[in-house]
């Protein structure tokens, strides 16, 4: 794209060569491919900074257009071209009103000439001539004044040629080359239908008006058939002339009820209702297809195109405004929850270095409820925070149980020994219902592990095998007291 707007400013320079009142519809044209390419890349960079700042986590709480040196190039020729065309308008401006008073001057010699009483024919006839010649060289003057000047000129030009009678001859020379210059400009008028370019036909044609304005007079009989094959090609090219803009005025209504209709499809966008990041992407996925459907639509009628597109720009802006605002939020939303979880794991590091097992063990499962009450986080720190966490938890339960076990072990030793000693059937059993119990209640414990992690596996497997271990002294006890019994009955 940068290329294409460097082009476009060495075509602006070579426009500024030539003639600045020629050149305006080609200026206008060339600013308009600048700025829609210019403008096009303006979105586009505000696109990469936004989403380069999503990217880190960040905000694009402002931001600044860079500095487009072509675009500073365009606004400087452009401030030349408008300098040169009012120092043209000025000065032709000027020159209509000295033309004007140069063909005053002339109107004023032709009218003494016309209404004067006796005169030197051949002297005055000449006289004519020179100011008829002089005349032709005398540029515009003021469009006000144009018809009425013309009119007494040619007043005033049929009462001198009536008034001094001159010779038939002479004055049907001048009847024939005026015929013949007007024969020209018909010709000339009917080639021009096989011009293309409208615009072009039509300033060539005021031309050729101009022209026959300022040529003579015809013989009077064929005054009205010479006009009429002139204002017949004229016709021609004035209704193309006229259909051509037409046209145009009838696709800057239809881009106008296009782009209408786009700002409706914005409207339509109910932000309120966007209450999720998928939901803000989805959104953004629909503006996007509009905002592409609009590059492709042309001009809107002049009087409405400024107004209709500070419509649409404050609609997108207003859209991806409230856009960064979810997202800053929801961004502040999930570094609050990270700050929390890692609150958490802080906290649970501190348990690892407890000997109070049993009531540590209530404050880490304490954690572990905080823990599933707070929100998400970003995305990339989820699985890591997690880890450490469950990797903490079974570390604090792995030791609990590794000193729980050493001291149930210890016990049991103890209980097995004292019993073993006495054949007390009573004691026998109050063992045997004990161990019932904490079968029972490992049982009930190894659900919670299941499936947490690697870590909850193994010391499932470790319960388990503990579990058997108890079983198999449940059987034992269960036998002993079946042999006591026995022994009882039979004595």
């Amino acid at each position: 794209m940068e290329n294409e707007k460097q082009s476009l400013v060495e075509e602006l320079k070579g426009l500024m060569e030539q003639n600045v009142s020629e050149v305006k519809e080609q200026v206008e044209q060339v600013k308009s491919r600048f700025y829609r390419v210019y403008h096009q890349e303006l979105e586009e960079a505000k696109k990469a900074a936004e989403e380069a700042a999503e990217k880190a986590g960040e905000t694009l709480s402002e931001w600044v257009p860079p500095i487009d040196e072509a675009e500073q190039q365009l606004r400087e020729l452009l401030n030349q071209y408008k300098q040169k065309r009012q120092e043209m308008a000025k000065q032709a401006e000027e020159e209509m009103a000295q033309n004007l008073l140069r063909k005053e001057n002339i109107l004023n010699q032709m009218k003494e000439m016309a209404q004067a009483e006796s005169a030197d024919v051949m002297s005055n006839l000449q006289k004519m001539r020179d100011l008829q010649a002089e005349w032709k060289t005398i540029g515009a003057v003021p469009p006000q004044k144009s018809q009425e000047i013309w009119k007494q000129y040619q007043l005033y030009q049929e009462q001198f040629y009536d008034l001094v009678k001159i010779n038939i001859e002479l004055r049907d020379l001048d009847f024939k080359k005026n015929l013949e210059a007007k024969t020209l400009l018909c010709e000339a008028a009917e080639k021009l239908q096989e011009n293309e370019n409208i615009v072009e036909a039509g300033r060539a044609l005021q031309q050729l008006h101009n022209e026959w304005a300022e040529i003579g007079p015809v013989a009077r009989e064929l005054r009205e058939e010479l006009w009429n094959r002139f204002k017949a090609a004229s016709t021609v090219i004035n209704k193309r002339h006229q259909a051509y803009f037409d046209a145009l005025h009838e696709q800057e209504q239809a881009n106008l009820e296009k782009k209408q209709a786009l700002i409706e499809r914005l409207k339509a966008v109910d932000l309120t209702q966007i209450t999720t990041g998928k939901l803000w992407n989805e959104a953004q996925q629909t503006i996007q297809a509009i905002q592409d459907e609009w590059r492709q639509i042309g001009f809107a009628p002049k009087k409405y195109n400024q107004a209709i597109y500070e419509e649409y720009r404050s609609l997108c802006n207003a859209f991806y405004k409230a856009r960064t605002s979810f997202f800053k939020d929801r961004r502040d939303e999930l570094n609050e929850n990270m700050k929390a979880k890692r609150s958490l794991i802080d906290r649970a590091t501190e348990l690892l270095n407890s000997e109070d097992w049993q009531e540590r063990a209530e404050e880490m499962r304490n954690l572990q409820r905080e823990w599933k009450n707070v929100g998400p986080v970003l995305h990339k720190f989820s699985d890591e925070l997690w880890q450490q966490f469950t990797a903490i938890c079974d570390q604090f339960f792995e030791k609990k149980r590794g000193a729980e076990k050493t001291s149930r072990d210890e016990k049991e030793k103890a209980r097995t020994d004292k019993t073993m000693q006495s054949g007390d059937r009573g004691k026998l059993m109050r063992l045997y219902e004990n161990l019932q119990q904490e079968i029972k209640t490992a049982e009930n414990n190894i659900l919670f592990f299941t499936g947490k992690s690697k870590s909850g596996n193994r010391i499932v497997e470790d319960m388990q095998k503990k579990i058997d271990k108890q079983k198999q002294q449940l059987k034992e006890i269960e036998e002993k007291i079946n042999a006591l019994d026995n022994a009882e009955n039979a004595q």
